[in-house]
């Protein structure tokens, strides 16, 4: 069974498409992968055939109208009445809806985050637009999928739709094989250099601690900016920039951590109602974490009792609570991040996502 998946992205950073993929190959169906070449096209080796749009346009929103009609005539390629369509977030919603009524083939969409709600458009013209296509599609999908609980709520509330199946989004279990002690302590953030993240606060806080470095892995628009912030206040010792990594060097960096970051700020319920990779990441590693105090990330923390939660960003308040977890020590953690992490991988997740492709499955065969 041919299953033909789009996205908006080079595909080499995104896990979560990479696992859907994965999930979908390793369990006898066929996918077709498409992206582009938005921000480059490094070399990718995948088991089963993906593409790349090659992109003219400079600008994002140019971007993303080049890609609309690009992308309809490549899934067209690939499509036949006997082909599950996978949509991943609103960017390919359109070109898929169209075809899947054209061929009368069934459609899943992924919502990693809500797009609508993502920092970056806020309180400008775009935001309109993108409404206007949430609105329309969104209510006419019958199977959907999303990356949070809370997402999935939200979608509930705004459009009174079934509740989509919450596939969260973590990794893979990994061997764990002991815990380094670090004479320096390390505190990590891994992920996109952007707004919005916390970053430049975390940086801020080493003028309080002491004995530690700060390792930031990845790379991003802010990065130049991050590094001058770190300069001027005289941190820059304490600051290592590891660049943007390839998932498998991330692998190898994360468990050397003492303790890992995700401390969003809420400018978005898309951020706020998120659960980032990089949690589940650092759980996967038996690092502690200190995070935000939003639902699905501190909810995890309660639950599992892995760390600490900030009250508030400032740079004073997380250099306390880091400090916590560096002085505790990776030991006191290792029997709750083990609970953690054998209950948080996606090894949890796959039979949901199966459960949806099977359905699609018999809904073709009907068909037939």
């Amino acid at each position: 069974m041919r299953v033909v998946v789009s996205v908006f992205n080079n595909l080499y950073t995104d896990q979560r498409v990479e696992k859907v993929c994965k999930t979908l190959y390793d369990n006898g169906y066929q996918p077709i992968l498409i992206g582009n070449n938005w921000l480059g096209a490094p070399e990718l080796e995948r088991p089963y055939p993906f593409f790349r749009i090659g992109l003219k346009s400079k600008k994002l929103r140019f971007a993303y109208m080049e890609f609309q009609t690009k992308l309809y005539k490549e899934i067209q390629k690939h499509a036949d009445n006997n082909t599950i369509l996978l949509a991943n977030d609103l960017e390919t919603i359109m070109p898929n809806y169209i075809i899947s009524k054209k061929l009368g083939i069934p459609l899943v969409f992924d919502s990693h985050e809500i797009f609508t709600e993502m920092p970056t458009i806020q309180g400008r013209w775009v935001k309109k637009v993108w409404k206007k296509i949430e609105r329309f599609f969104v209510p006419k999908i019958k199977k959907m999928m999303t990356a949070s609980s809370s997402y999935a709520n939200w979608f509930v509330k705004e459009y009174q739709i079934t509740r989509p199946v919450v596939v969260r989004n973590l990794p893979r279990r990994i061997k764990f094989d002991g815990t380094p002690e670090n004479s320096k302590k390390i505190i990590l953030y891994q992920g996109w250099l952007n707004y919005s993240r916390g970053i430049d606060k975390a940086i801020l806080a080493m003028k309080w601690i002491d004995q530690a470095e700060l390792w930031i892995a990845g790379g991003g628009p802010l990065e130049k900016e991050f590094k001058t912030i770190a300069k001027n206040e005289n941190v820059l010792d304490k600051v290592k920039f590891l660049g943007k990594l390839r998932p498998d060097e991330l692998r190898k960096i994360t468990p050397k951590a003492d303790v890992g970051v995700s401390i969003e700020e809420n400018n978005g319920l898309s951020y706020f109602y998120s659960l980032p990779n990089k949690i589940s990441d650092y759980i996967q590693s038996r690092v502690p974490v200190v995070v935000s105090d939003f639902p699905e990330m501190s909810g995890i923390v309660r639950n599992f009792q892995v760390g600490e939660i900030i009250e508030n960003h400032s740079p004073e308040h997380l250099a306390e609570k880091l400090k916590i977890v560096l002085e505790k020590g990776k030991p006191a953690y290792l029997h709750n991040l083990n609970v953690a992490a054998d209950e948080l991988c996606w090894e949890n997740e796959e039979e949901k996502i199966l459960k949806i492709f099977s359905d699609c499955k018999r809904e073709l065969e009907h068909r037939h």
